[in-house]
């Protein structure tokens, strides 16, 4: 032990310490908590100054990673009080959408809620679930067809072949939506006389992304018509609804000129198939359209069976979207072609499968569905050479 002499000359050299040499302080944190959140966030401002817009979602893999941070900033209040002295151009603030016109809240009118409403738009003593609410609106848009002669004795004839076996009742997919023909809905056969298009696909200026759309005329066997939005009308059908094929004769002439005439002799190639994961990871199920192109030699419901195992499912289950047999052609070609048309928004993640090897699937792609289809069908008829994708605006462009 130091005696006392010697204590009190280590004493009087720390009392004697103008400069504090002698303090103890903890070595600071080359890049703490708060410089990281920064540097995050610099990140957004640099995107914003370039661009002159706030990132949106789904418009590419590195801008909806922005789009993602600037919301958990905007949400998390501790990191939004860090972040707001860096917040020079008030990003941090969420755009509410300004609205200055009658037009602007019926533009913003998904369902056609704002519709003529015999019904009272604000009667309240019957409320239905949600997921009944798009179908019992579109009931309760409709009113009597003033010139129903002129189509009752089709009805007639369409029930006629539906029960002959000329006609079939498919399955209804989004954007498959047309003038011309013949839908089911609850059990009620309608015909989709018009589409009045209004509203271009387009952003408006805080980002976000207007649908092409309009109103519909749709006429209905027990003599009612509806002018429910198109966008409307293919949720419902969506939901709980069908699509009714051409007359035999009629799909038979549009097997021979799309396919060439596919028989027997004929070999199938394999299948090109569309799908969508059912990831309950929160980077995964944000991403709206985000959807897996592959080829299998097999059924696709035999391929995907094991999907939660393997990584190139991203170890998840799927559902599948779409398939297309494909015959007397390089299927695996066809593939390939949509990867690289598709190859900028391809998703970039990586997988641990379940040893923990880490995996990248090259296979999912971040684009609007009816642009998928819309792909395939300029690879069939070999028009895709003089098309490119802008996954900025999520549309098929003229090189």
């Amino acid at each position: 032990m130091l005696n006392t002499e010697k204590k009190k000359k280590l004493q009087d050299l720390f009392d004697n310490d103008p400069l504090g040499l002698l303090e103890v302080k903890p070595l600071a944190s080359v890049r703490n908590e708060d410089n990281i959140l920064a540097s995050k966030f610099q990140e957004i401002i640099d995107f914003y100054q370039q661009n002159q817009r706030l990132p949106i979602e789904n418009n590419g893999v590195n801008e909806h990673a922005l789009y993602s941070r600037l919301c958990d900033f905007r949400e998390t209040e501790s990191k939004r009080k860090i972040l707001e002295q860096y917040d020079e151009f008030g990003l941090l603030v969420p755009v509410e959408k300004k609205v200055f016109t009658i037009d602007d809240i019926l533009e913003d009118d998904p369902l056609g809620l704002l519709d003529e409403d015999d019904m009272g738009l604000f009667d309240f003593d019957l409320v239905q679930r949600p997921d009944e609410r798009a179908s019992s609106d579109f009931v309760a848009r409709r009113k009597p067809c003033t010139n129903f002669e002129n189509y009752q004795s089709k009805f007639k004839e369409v029930q006629k072949e539906l029960k002959e076996g000329n006609r079939s009742i498919i399955d209804f997919k989004l954007g498959n939506l047309k003038e011309g023909a013949y839908y089911l809905h609850n059990g009620v056969l309608f015909y989709l006389e018009k589409i009045n298009i209004t509203k271009n696909d387009h952003y408006r200026p805080d980002g976000t992304r207007v649908r092409t759309d309009g109103r519909t005329r749709c006429i209905f066997e027990n003599g009612t018509e509806s002018n429910m939005l198109k966008r409307s009308v293919e949720k419902i059908l969506y939901t709980n609804g069908n699509g009714i094929t051409e007359k035999n004769e009629t799909s038979i002439k549009q097997i021979e000129e799309n396919f060439s005439g596919i028989t027997d002799e004929d070999k199938e190639s394999g299948f090109i198939y569309i799908l969508k994961s059912k990831s309950e990871k929160s980077e995964i199920k944000s991403i709206k359209h985000l959807y897996k192109i592959g080829f299998s030699t097999t059924t696709v419901e035999e391929r995907i069976k094991n999907a939660a195992q393997e990584p190139t499912y991203l170890m998840a289950d799927v559902r599948i979207i779409m398939t297309y047999r494909c015959f007397n052609m390089n299927a695996h070609k066809l593939e390939l072609l949509l990867h690289n048309f598709f190859g900028s928004s391809c998703l970039n993640v990586d997988v641990f499968d379940n040893l923990g090897n880490r995996h990248t699937p090259r296979e999912w792609f971040i684009a609007p569905l009816d642009i998928i289809e819309q792909a395939v069908q300029l690879i069939i008829s070999g028009e895709i050479i003089n098309y490119r994708f802008d996954g900025e605006k999520d549309e098929i462009l003229i090189r």
